[in-house]
């Protein structure tokens, strides 16, 4: 029986989780233990259907729950949040076959979103061909999610405007090769590597269309829009890890002095009203971001769609809270110090953290 998922981030699974993003970032991927905690407290499938056996919380609480993990650590933050992203592809898959993979022991799904790669028409099903890039939490994946584009004897299916036809799918592990490619300044721990899959055939109902009328889970949570869901998910993680930042910022700027003034730096007027106004700045940022997500969430719990206004209020209060958190970022560190610039230090990795899961292309201004 899968576990039922804690919506909250309790103080000891945080010292927890801290205590191992060292290592973690070290080694390259998540430390065994803050695996095993994803595990246990449900978080993977937290988006997964309750039909399929995922705990199909609110969205309100994920995102919440989100920015908190990645508040503690940025890289565990960000596999939680894409992984268990693509559990929520299951509320589009047939009923039986979700069920089968929600239930997998230690499922992880990941995965990227470019069609980069093909799917050949072959009997009741396709052969897979391609190459995708950025799949956070590649090493503990049971099955990865890939976009590609459709053909029929070698040749590309058109939609009704003459584009190529891209179609989702859900692959098992066993015939995807992972691809060691993740070099980055931050985010080291999420191992967020390419992948390739070479000639496998998959039945066609691992093929899936991320659409709400093609939803086969009843839940609101598969009538939301998924632009609209990656957009909260996403920033509510550069969020937390801006927090952060400024936490250790903050401590940073307490043991130094202004070499002019001869003060502590946080004594220094000019210091103290730069550092509080960045605080303000992402509270109010963050408050509209919630206040526009619960709103948003009520209008589709409650049977209604997301207008284009809604949506495009819920992608403007998502990069406004990014813009906050990358001013606040980019305006604290020349203040803390040659600290900040040593890679061993906990402020520098969240630094190189930030500044790397903030480049996501969803992201941009």
């Amino acid at each position: 029986m899968p576990h039922a998922a804690i919506a909250t981030l309790s103080e000891r699974d945080a010292r927890r989780i801290a205590r191992h993003a060292p290592a973690a970032d070290a080694a390259r991927f998540l430390h065994p233990a803050q695996q095993a905690l994803l595990h246990r407290r449900g978080w993977l499938t937290m988006l997964a259907p309750r039909s399929a056996g995922g705990t199909e919380l609110p969205l309100p609480q994920v995102v919440r729950l989100e920015e908190a993990v990645a508040a503690v650590d940025g890289s565990m933050g960000w596999v939680l949040t894409l992984c268990a992203g693509a559990g929520w592809f299951a509320g589009f898959l047939e009923p039986e076959l979700a069920q089968a993979i929600i239930g997998t022991p230690r499922v992880c799904l990941g995965g990227s979103g470019a069609a980069t790669g093909f799917a050949e028409e072959e009997g009741d099903g396709y052969r897979i061909t391609g190459s995708w890039d950025y799949a956070s939490g590649a090493p503990m994946a049971t099955h990865f999610t890939l976009n590609a584009r459709l053909q029929r004897d070698g040749q590309p299916l058109l939609d009704a405007q003459g584009q190529p036809r891209i179609r989702a799918f859900l692959v098992p592990a066993a015939l995807v090769q992972l691809v060691p490619s993740w070099n980055s300044l931050g985010m080291r721990a999420s191992a967020s590597h390419s992948y390739r899959i070479d000639a496998e055939w998959l039945a066609k109902e691992h093929g899936f269309t991320i659409d709400a009328t093609t939803a086969t889970a009843d839940g609101p949570l598969y009538r939301y829009p998924f632009y609209s869901l990656a957009y909260v998910t996403l920033a509510a993680n550069v969020a937390g890890m801006a927090g952060h930042f400024m936490q250790l910022a903050e401590e940073c700027m307490r043991h130094r002095r202004h070499a002019r003034a001869g003060l502590p730096l946080l004594e220094v007027p000019e210091v103290a009203a730069m550092l509080q106004g960045k605080k303000d700045t992402c509270a109010a940022a963050r408050a509209r971001f919630y206040a526009v997500l619960d709103d948003s969430w009520a209008t589709v719990a409650g049977g209604a769609v997301l207008d284009d206004n809604t949506m495009q209020a819920v992608q403007a209060a998502s990069l406004a809270l990014v813009a906050a958190a990358r001013s606040a970022v980019d305006g604290a560190y020349p203040y803390c110090g040659l600290y900040a610039a040593r890679e061993d230090s906990s402020i520098n990795r969240v630094w190189r953290d930030f500044h790397t899961a903030s480049q996501h292309a969803l992201l941009l201004p």
